[in-house]
């Protein structure tokens, strides 16, 4: 591209575009685009402002249902795109999306874009799904294209908001960054935690919640151990307290449990990663889980929830297994026999990181997405 084209990426919170979207916002800046961001105030925007070198802008938004804050939070969007003038708005989660689609809409901006990842709607009831349900068409409407991050998702999505099919796309072979395939790879690190010799470690990376599925994870754990005393759990995550919070009992026996060790956010978890053996997800719903992704990169087998994005990343018995979502014993059953057959194991891990690196390499993914904004720009209406 001849000239700098301004594009503004909008996530409701900092973490979102600091660890799923790393490095790609360089990568769009090389390639002759002026990169705005815009997200609440957090300490995440001071990292990625100086490692992707963007422009960063503070909006006051929430995850939580928040009238008064939303509207705040809409005309300031507004009058930042009015300020900017971007020819392209893409936006990810799904407070972000409805505002950002909104206040790009008021504006015209040509080219309006939104990235849907995991749905909060696909566990919602009552009052609030119908308030997401119409989040979701509202975002639809407003936007030019609509990116599910894999494309099992995209089937949902499609069945059941098929008046926007037309408008329905994924980047490549889904994820909305791909991974690094070289940064994740098999390698010495030191190791963080210390654990006997004969130690046989399942590892979890994600926040700790129920719709995580770190309760049937817990439960799961917990039996596994009274049959198998080497058996050790490393949690890398923090906990939430403003949706979903874990039940006391289960928290209790996080902190408690000898073999259960909760290291909190890292901001860098290969060194966990290297010292397990069997890397577990066991989430209700996603989009396109990265942490898998990195998990496989670095040869780890992976037993996962059969949902979205999951499905596509896993072949059952050759680079892990997928299980009944929401099942304590289902996880129990494929942990206990990973355990106690290092022969599939290995073999597993033989197939592991070449089933990704083919298919999800971040370069993939950024020069597919670049190539959508340039024709998009060409091809649209202004």
């Amino acid at each position: 591209m001849n000239s700098k084209i301004v594009l503004l990426r909008i996530a409701t919170v900092p973490i979102s575009i600091n660890i799923l979207l790393r490095d790609q916002l360089k990568f769009m800046r090389e390639n002759g685009f002026e990169v705005h961001t815009a997200t609440a105030a957090g300490a995440d925007s001071l990292e990625f402002v100086e490692r992707e070198g963007v422009v960063h802008h503070s909006i006051p938004m929430t995850r939580v249902i928040s009238p008064l804050q939303d509207l705040v939070a809409l005309v300031k969007l507004f009058f930042l795109i009015r300020k900017i003038k971007p020819s392209i708005v893409h936006t990810h989660t799904p407070k972000a999306g409805l505002l950002g689609m909104m206040a790009a809409f008021l504006c015209r901006v040509p080219v309006r874009m939104h990235t849907v990842a995991g749905m909060p709607i696909m566990e919602a009831t009552g009052l609030a799904r119908f308030i997401l349900d119409q989040t979701e068409k509202l975002t639809y409407a407003l936007a030019h294209r609509v990116y599910p991050n894999s494309l099992s998702l995209k089937d949902y999505v499609d069945e059941n908001y098929s008046r926007f099919k037309s408008k329905i796309r994924v980047i490549a072979n889904g994820s909305s960054n791909g991974i690094d395939t070289n940064y994740y790879s098999p390698q010495q690190f030191a190791k963080p935690i210390s654990l006997p010799v004969d130690s046989f470690v399942f590892a979890y990376v994600g926040r700790l919640l129920k719709d995580k599925g770190t309760v049937e994870l817990i439960t799961a754990f917990t039996k596994l151990h009274e049959d198998h005393s080497n058996a050790h759990l490393l949690l890398i995550g923090r906990y939430e307290e403003d949706r979903d919070p874990l039940p006391i009992d289960i928290r209790d026996t996080i902190s408690k449990h000898p073999a259960i060790h909760a290291a909190g956010f890292q901001t860098d978890v290969r060194p966990y990663l290297a010292m397990s053996q069997v890397f577990i997800f066991p989430s209700y719903r996603e989009g396109f889980p990265n942490v898998v992704l990195q998990a496989l990169c670095m040869n780890l087998p992976v037993i996962a929830s059969n949902i979205n994005g999951c499905d596509e990343m896993i072949q059952n018995g050759e680079n892990g297994y997928l299980v009944k979502v929401k099942s304590a014993e289902a996880l129990y059953e494929k942990m206990n026999f990973l355990l106690a057959n290092t022969d599939v194991l290995d073999q597993l891990s033989r197939n592991a990181r070449t089933s990704v690196v083919e298919r999800y390499d971040r370069k993939i993914v950024w020069n597919s997405l670049l190539l959508e904004y340039t024709n998009l720009l060409n091809e649209l209406p202004r």
